[in-house]
């Protein structure tokens, strides 16, 4: 994921148009089994465990190939490497038809697999492709990603309801927009020659770096948070007495508030030397959210929603600009996108599994949400130390490749 040349007007156009689509498809194939949790729990007789591993399933896939994705790309190429990552993502929700309970949880960790490896390349492709527009780039990254989760938890049921699907048919539905960005893809990945797979220079160093930990800690816990509510807060509030299609309106509108926080975040963060009062924000509007729905989950609702969301847009948004804000190359940038995403999404697979275990064993949603509020006390003490000013890479006079490592405090 080294330099490459300055790409003409109308390719840059086309490539930023590309990530935008790309990000649409990453969110469906998970927030879409929220809404439909009710149904599917009573056609295959899941607990409220099991049927969460069915998102936890993806989250534990994007961490165990997230540290594989940088490796992928540099072997086969950036544009490449996506395209194989579209290709799992259709297999995966095509395999969620089948009629074996099994081949549910079989569908939902191949589509992982392949959203961890968009996850990771595309920051990489934004630090290569747009070094000077970091922040508008990250934004749309951001937007279109809360877009997908938004449309998923909007329409699942609608479109279920309007046409008559199955559950199942609903799940595997989102397949068809990653297959149409497959066929889109296709001609730039086959005319893009394979790279080198020498080793990076960063892989290992940044293991041990403090910032690549804070970062990846703040990572996690946001979407620990985040993959919580959009696994339960339908089912929380179908609970509360709200009728099945305003809970998964709630949903949608808890993703979609978030695309205002996604459109403004990186552009600010990349502006700023420090990043700590954005983290302040998310952890501010996660707490006034969590003890909403502990207060009055339906009665509330909008206004609990939309806290969240911002909440969860923010953090989302300001996670994945850290990743180039943090780094001072692409190839360090997609080091740390693995790493943290590594890291990030084993911590937040216990967000939809440990709530849906904590409701089972007591039966009530108080225990997962007053859980989830102690994790944000984690999750604010790691936003303050990823949002300092320092890069992963210490400068190193005269060139050549740094070390990974704290900078020192003028580092930008």
């Amino acid at each position: 994921m080294g330099r490459v040349p300055s790409r003409p007007t109308r390719d840059v156009v086309l490539l930023a148009a590309a990530i935008a689509l790309f990000s649409l498809n990453l969110r469906p194939a998970l927030v879409a089994v929220g809404p439909l949790a009710p149904q599917l729990r009573a056609d295959t007789g899941l607990s409220a465990a099991s049927t969460s591993l069915l998102t936890t399933l993806p989250l534990v896939c994007f961490g165990l190939f997230a540290t594989l994705a940088p490796r992928l790309g540099r072997r086969i190429g950036l544009e490449r490497a996506l395209l194989v990552a579209l290709l799992l993502l259709v297999a995966g929700t095509a395999l969620r038809l089948a009629v074996p309970t099994a081949a549910l949880f079989a569908g939902s960790a191949v589509a992982g697999a392949g959203i961890a490896i968009a996850n990771v390349l595309l920051p990489g492709v934004v630090k290569r492709d747009f070094p000077h527009r970091t922040g508008p780039m990250m934004a749309l990254y951001s937007v279109a990603l809360n877009g997908g989760a938004a449309l998923a938890a909007g329409v699942t049921v609608p479109l279920e309801d309007a046409l008559g699907l199955s559950w199942r048919t609903a799940l595997a539905l989102w397949g068809v927009a990653a297959l149409a960005t497959a066929l889109l893809w296709l001609p730039q990945a086959r005319a893009t020659p394979p790279r080198s797979a020498g080793p990076s220079a960063h892989a290992r160093g940044v293991w041990r770096s403090p910032v690549a930990w804070a970062v990846a800690l703040f990572m996690g816990l946001q979407s620990l948070e985040f993959y919580a509510l959009a696994a339960w807060l339908p089912t929380i509030l179908r609970d509360d007495g709200m009728s099945a299609s305003t809970a998964g309106l709630m949903a949608a509108l808890m993703s979609a508030s978030g695309i205002a926080a996604s459109l403004v975040v990186p552009v600010v963060a990349a502006r700023s030397r420090r990043q700590r009062g954005l983290t302040a924000v998310a952890a501010v509007g996660f707490l006034v959210g969590l003890v909403g729905l502990l207060i009055a989950p339906a009665g509330g609702a909008l206004a609990w929603v939309l806290v969240l969301g911002l909440a969860q847009g923010t953090g989302i948004s300001l996670a994945l600009t850290l990743f180039v804000l943090r780094s001072r190359t692409a190839e360090a940038a997609g080091e740390l996108s693995g790493m943290a995403q590594t890291v990030g999404y084993l911590i937040a697979a216990a967000g939809p599994l440990g709530a849906g275990a904590l409701h089972d064993a007591t039966g009530t949603w108080t225990a997962p949400l007053l859980a989830l509020l102690v994790a944000l006390g984690a999750f604010a003490v790691a936003g303050w130390r990823a949002g300092a000013d320092r890069t992963i890479e210490a400068p190193v006079p005269g060139g050549g490749h740094p070390p990974v490592g704290p900078a020192p405090p003028a580092a930008a």
